[in-house]
C-alpha cells in the first residue's frame, strides 16, 4: 500500500505540474488575443504554410520510414548496428545543431550543384521540409520498425512456401498487419514536424509571409512583447499535439505507444 502510493504520488506530482504549465498559459491569454490570433494575416499565414509543410513531410517520412522499418527489423547485414544507431540521431540531435549541419550540407558541392539547377533550400519553403523530413523520419522509422518486430515473420515466410516473392509477401502480409503502427507513426513524424523550431530558425529563419511558421511565430510575438497573442498560438500547438498524442494512442496497437 505505501509503495503503491509513492508510486502515484509522484505521478500525481509530475501530471499535476504538466497540468500547472497549461493551465497558466490559458490563464495568461485573453478571448482578444485568440480573436487577433486567428484575424492577424501574418499568423494565419503561418498556420497555412505549418500544415502544409507538416502533412507534405510527414508524407514523404512516411515514404522512408516503411522500407528503412522494414529494412532494420527484417535484415541482417554488415554495419547493421551503425546503420541504426545513425537512424537515430536526429532525435538526440540538438536542435540549433542539425540546422547548421544543413546549412553547412547545402554549401557542399551537392547542395552548390542542386542551386545550380535551381534547387534551393537555405531560406526557402522547400528547406522547411527538407529540415522537418531529416528529424521527423526518424521518429517514424522507430515506431515502424517496432511494429515489424512484434509482427511474426514466420506469416512471411509461409507465405513464401506458397508461392509469393519476398516482395509479395511483404506487400500482402507485413503491410497490412503493420497498418495501425504505420499510422502512428505517421501521426508521430506529422506531430513531431508541426512543433519544430530550433533548426528552422537557423537553416530558413522566421520572415514573415514567407518561411513564417507556428513555432517561430511563438518566439517573433515574445520577442516583441506580444505574450498575450504568443500564448494564443501556443495553446493552439499544445491542443494539436495533445491530439496527435491521442490518435497515436489509439492507432498504436502493437507498437505499444
Amino acid at each position: 500500500m505505501l509503495f503503491s502510493a509513492g508510486i502515484f504520488a509522484v505521478l500525481g506530482l509530475f501530471v499535476t505540474a504538466l497540468a500547472a504549465l497549461i493551465v497558466g498559459d490559458a490563464l495568461h491569454t485573453n478571448r482578444s488575443a485568440v480573436d487577433e490570433a486567428l484575424h492577424t494575416p501574418e499568423i494565419r499565414a503561418a498556420l497555412w504554410l505549418t500544415l502544409w509543410t507538416t502533412t507534405l513531410a510527414a508524407l514523404i517520412s512516411l515514404a522512408l520510414a516503411v522500407p528503412i522499418g522494414y529494412a532494420l527489423s527484417r535484415y541482417r547485414f554488415p554495419g547493421r548496428l551503425l546503420v541504426d544507431t545513425m537512424v537515430d540521431l536526429p532525435i538526440v540531435f540538438p536542435p540549433l545543431v542539425m540546422g547548421v549541419s544543413l546549412l553547412v550540407l547545402c554549401r557542399s558541392p551537392i547542395g552548390l550543384w542542386l542551386e545550380s539547377v535551381g534547387i534551393e533550400f537555405i531560406y526557402q519553403r522547400s528547406g522547411i521540409v527538407l529540415a522537418q523530413v531529416f528529424v521527423a523520419a526518424s521518429f517514424g522509422i522507430r515506431t515502424i520498425k517496432a511494429t515489424f518486430d512484434d509482427i511474426d515473420r514466420r506469416e512471411e515466410d509461409v507465405a513464401q512456401t506458397l508461392g509469393c516473392t519476398r516482395g509479395q509477401a511483404f506487400w500482402q502480409v507485413a503491410l497490412p498487419n503493420a497498418r495501425e503502427g504505420i499510422v502512428a507513426g505517421a501521426i508521430l513524424a506529422w506531430a513531431r514536424a508541426f512543433g519544430m523550431f530550433g533548426p528552422l530558425m537557423v537553416f530558413v529563419g522566421a520572415v514573415r509571409m514567407r518561411t513564417e511558421v507556428l513555432s517561430t511565430t511563438v518566439y517573433l510575438e515574445t520577442s516583441v512583447g506580444h505574450i498575450e497573442l504568443a500564448l494564443a498560438v501556443a495553446l493552439f500547438m499544445i491542443v494539436v499535439a495533445t491530439g496527435a498524442l491521442i490518435l497515436i494512442r489509439l492507432f498504436g496497437g502493437r507498437t505499444g505507444l
